[in-house]
């Protein structure tokens, strides 16, 4: 509602409106302008919270992981400051470079991402004319106040909410602030109460005047406006983390926890022992610096970065690196109607005449399931010839060179249908007036010259033109309309509007003589009468495909919409969202409308919006206002949904901003859509969500994948301290060579892990529950106690093997700066390398064997164990490498062991694998009661 003293504004006259706001016909003098100005404020919608580079880039070294690996270097100077010469400065060094690196690349991204979206911003004009002390002027959109008289023509957005106090043939676009996609009739006479946004001579800031032009009295600007109040309610909701942020938290607790408890228990092991405080106090801190996988962070956040590189190359932006993955886990997308299912466009999807019905099929007609030759379509040339002149759309040229039409959107399909079935490729007929449409007739008709004669086409509501016809074109010859065939044709009509098409009628007549005046009573009368012409904003072609693809993934697709409900009934069976016998709104509960659910409890929408057992349709919810919206999105999320939510016009944004992930749409959507949503559409293609479902459970994938890879190295990086702290052993592995290993040799596969292409059947599962663990206990056993065992046993057996070799026996003294011992501990690093150059093979599944992928479908991993290969070969054998880590050059024949222990690993994965596959073979049900095998 607008502000109090104008709650009746839509009641008064013209003349009575411009008392109440106290200004004249020709609009304020120049200086009541500036001092209401001052009074009232600029007319700009409260700016969105600015991209801080300094918070964006703070946010990247605080977050719970970034902490962790702050806490490990902080004991890496530490344990330096107690025992300088360990190698722990170093690796505390590092640890710091690891935080930084990753800070800055994942800042980047996200920077590169907010500005996208700035070239992106389109909503509000700059500029509007005004009459001001009765003269026309141009004056920047800011600088409107209430009082202003608004000059609207074709083709602009309104700047303001004003009353319209002239109006000659206005139709307006509400969908921006409504989601409505039908054309609004405005008129400038008093009209009795209804619902504000539907009031016919009240228009809106941010709509855009489709077709006519008038005079308009400002009302509200800015925030005032009802664009602003739907923009502030977005900002009253509070977003919350996303489903990897709060699983990176868990993570993070549990190697933090894990890390603690092995350091605190080996300190205090030590002191029982009598290795005394600083011993003990330097390897306790060396078993938590172990434990916390450094490289972790950055691999995550380059998994990230790539998958978010390869949805923009498929037309999705995103804008925060950890929406990627929360598509993947999405269980529920709510979608808008217009724009996002459906092309934002009219076209014409079928006719009536001659006594057939043709539909548009594929650029060809076609009629009782046969295409339709060409010289079949002779006798319908009268009709197109109407269609193709009975209107005002333009064809102009677009900046870019590109012939675009233009004008109200019913004329612009009709056009657009004329050139795309080549009837345009004749020189158009010579205009010789018009009887323009007004909401009375209900019609429109255009008089034009044809070879010495006079041709009238009408167009129109069907029941405002078949009245008028006596006649009707049937085989090429004029007939007389007969009730019989006005019922046949009136009949059809009814059916094109039952499924939801905009009809319009077609007529024409020959005028004996050019009259004088052209008037209705000597022009629409006596027609004959063409056909019907059935129109409707259409799917997106690849729509019905994405909605079957997510309802065989286990996700569900709820329209929500702000349109009407036989529309949005239409499309859904259009798309298959329901089934075609789906029962109309006034039958069932099918479509909820706007004013039921401002009726409905909490617990009876809980029970709607609960998947049924029996398989039957999600409801659709209709005429939806955005508190509306945003409650069905509460709900679902209160129900332990992950809720994604596409839009594009304000009305969406407080519900873009609830969801778990908003998606806006780049090409229609508007400036506050876009700031909220965390990825946007670039092409504003449903089936580009669906895409990125795809790819967000391919992420979280990989992260599994490369977190498996990487943590089970941490166990042979930490049985060496344990058997120092222990059993006396050697100690068979420095610190330096654990940095080696974590921020090193394991990077780049990880990395090729997180590259994996999408697996054939990922969108043939169920998505994962919110209940699932990233690191879950199946993946820590399987990380820690098997494959790091593994890992273990090959890098501590080959440390022992080559001690033996060079005559070193248990319990003898081994010099830390000898030679053997330098080579033996070179000998352990290179064991975990080949070890893991066999792990990244049996990390590609935890379930299927490493044959099914092959070996070279994923050439990333190839490059990373070759790169691998390298780095072990310059820390082995380069000066360079033996200073910095501690190392000294190998014999050749010591790598056929370590060799041996990669394929041992190897081997014993691909049994585990088959023991797992035939332990697990059954049914899955999910909470939906679909079955699912694994």
């Amino acid at each position: 509602m607008a502000d109090f003293r104008y709650h009746d504004i839509n009641r008064l006259s013209a003349d009575e409106v411009l008392k109440r706001v106290e200004t004249g016909g020709g609009g304020l003098t120049p200086d009541e302008a500036l001092k209401r100005g001052k009074e009232f404020g600029p007319n700009v919608l409260a700016e969105p919270v600015q991209y801080s580079v300094l918070r964006g880039l703070s946010r990247q070294f605080t977050h719970f992981l970034a902490i962790l690996l702050w806490i490990a270097a902080g004991l890496s100077f530490a344990a330096d400051f107690m025992k300088p010469g360990e190698g722990m400065a170093t690796l505390g060094w590092a640890i710091l470079g690891v935080i930084v690196i990753n800070a800055v690349f994942a800042f980047l991204q996200e920077y590169k991402a907010e500005q996208a979206v700035h070239a992106l911003h389109r909503l509000l004009p700059d500029t509007a004319w005004v009459s001001r002390g009765g003269l026309s002027v141009q004056i920047a959109r800011s600088d409107i106040v209430p009082g202003d008289v608004l000059i609207l023509e074709e083709g602009e957005r309104v700047p303001a909410d004003a009353r319209l106090i002239e109006a000659i043939g206005m139709r307006v676009d509400n969908a921006a602030l409504t989601g409505e996609s039908k054309p609004k009739r405005r008129i400038a006479e008093p009209v009795e109460d209804g619902h504000w946004l539907d009031l016919s001579n009240l228009v809106f800031a941010g709509t855009t005047i489709l077709s006519g032009h008038g005079r308009a009295v400002v009302f509200a600007i800015g925030m005032r406006t009802e664009f602003g109040k739907i923009a502030n309610l977005a900002t009253t909701v509070e977003p919350g983390f996303s489903p990897l942020q709060q699983e990176i938290t868990k993570v993070t607790r549990i190697v933090a926890a894990i890390s603690l408890a092995m350091g605190a228990l080996f300190f205090a092991v030590g002191l029982w022992a009598g290795l005394g405080f600083w011993i003990s106090a330097i390897f306790g801190i060396g078993i938590i610096v172990a434990n916390v996988p450094e490289g972790l962070l950055p691999t995550v956040t380059l998994a990230l970065a790539m998958s978010s590189q390869r949805m923009a190359k498929r037309k999705a932006l995103v804008k925060h690196l950890a929406s990627v993955e929360t598509l993947g886990c999405t269980t529920v997308i709510c979608t808008d109607k217009t724009g996002t299912l459906t092309e934002n466009r009219m076209k014409v999807d079928r006719f009536y005449t001659g006594g057939i019905e043709i539909e548009l099929r594929e650029g060809r007609f076609w009629a009782d399931g046969r295409p339709v030759g060409t010289a079949e379509t002779e006798p319908w040339r009268p009709f197109f010839d109407a269609l193709f002149h009975c209107h005002n759309a333009k064809r102009v040229r677009s900046s870019d060179g590109r012939l675009i039409v233009t004008g109200d959107p019913t004329e612009v399909a009709l056009l657009e249908f004329a050139v795309g079935h080549g009837l345009a490729h004749r020189r158009p007929l010579r205009r010789m007036g018009e009887l323009a449409f007004d909401a009375d007739r209900k019609r429109m008709s255009t008089l034009h010259w044809s070879e010495g004669r006079l041709i009238a086409f009408i167009k129109g509501a069907p029941e405002s033109v078949l009245p008028l016809c006596t006649g009707l074109r049937l085989g090429g010859n004029t007939v007389p309309m007969t009730p019989v065939e006005l019922a046949t044709i009136m009949e059809q009509s009814r059916l094109f509007a039952e499924q939801a098409y905009r009809v319009l009628g077609v007529a024409m007549r020959e005028v004996a003589h050019q009259p004088e005046h052209i008037e209705v009573e000597t022009i629409e009368n006596d027609l004959t009468f063409l056909g019907l012409v059935a129109m409707m904003d259409p799917p997106h072609r690849e729509v019905p495909g994405a909605v079957a693809t997510c309802r065989r993934a286990g996700v569900r697709v709820i329209m929500v919409t702000g349109d009407h409900p036989l529309t949005a009934l239409a499309v859904a069976r259009k798309i298959g969202l329901v089934p075609a016998a789906a029962e109309t709104p006034a039958g069932s509960m099918a479509v909820i409308d706007g004013w039921q659910l401002e009726g409905m409890s909490d617990d009876h929408l809980r029970q709607l919006l609960t998947p049924s057992r029996s398989g039957e349709p999600d409801p659709l919810f209709a005429r939806m206002a955005p508190r509306h919206k945003m409650r069905v999105v509460s709900i679902l999320k209160e129900m332990g949904e992950v809720v994604a939510v596409t839009g594009d016009g304000v009305n969406d944004a407080p519900a873009l901003k609830k969801a778990d992930i908003g998606v806006a749409m780049g090409i229609a959507g508007t400036d506050v859509a876009k700031e909220i949503a965390d990825i946007i559409l670039l092409d504003d293609n449903f089936s580009t969500i669906v895409t990125a479902i795809e790819e967000g459970r391919t992420v979280y994938a990989n992260i599994r994948k490369f977190s498996t890879y990487i943590l089970a190295s941490n166990v042979p990086e930490i049985v060496p301290f344990l058997g120092y702290g222990f059993l006396g052993m050697p100690l068979a592995l420095t610190i330096p060579q654990v940095l080696a290993v974590d921020l090193g040799t394991d990077m780049i596969p990880a990395i090729a892990l997180g590259s994996e292409a999408p697996h054939p059947g990922v969108m043939d599962q169920p998505p994962r529950p919110r209940t699932e663990r990233l690191l879950s206990l199946p993946l820590l056993l399987r990380a820690y106690l098997f494959l790091g065992t593994i890992e273990a046993a090959v890098a501590m057996g080959g440390f022992f093997l080559y001690l033996h070799m060079n005559g070193w026996t248990w319990g003898a003294p081994l010099d830390w700066s000898a030679p053997l011992y330098r080579e033996a501990t070179t000998v352990t690093f290179a064991g975990i390398v080949l070890a893991q150059v066999a792990n990244v093979f049996a990390c590609r599944s935890d379930r299927l064997s490493m044959f099914r992928f092959g070996l070279l479908t994923n050439p990333l991993v190839l490059w990373g164990i070759a790169i691998e290969l390298i780095l072990l070969a310059a820390i082995t054998y380069t000066p360079v490498g033996n200073d910095i880590f501690g190392t000294s050059p190998l014999p050749v024949w010591i790598f056929g062991p370590l060799a041996l222990g990669g394929l041992v690993l190897l081997s014993t994965e691909e049994i585990r694998k088959l023991i797992a596959q035939r332990m697990k073979k059954g049914v899955l049900v999910t909470r939906d009661h679909k079955a699912w095998t694994v």
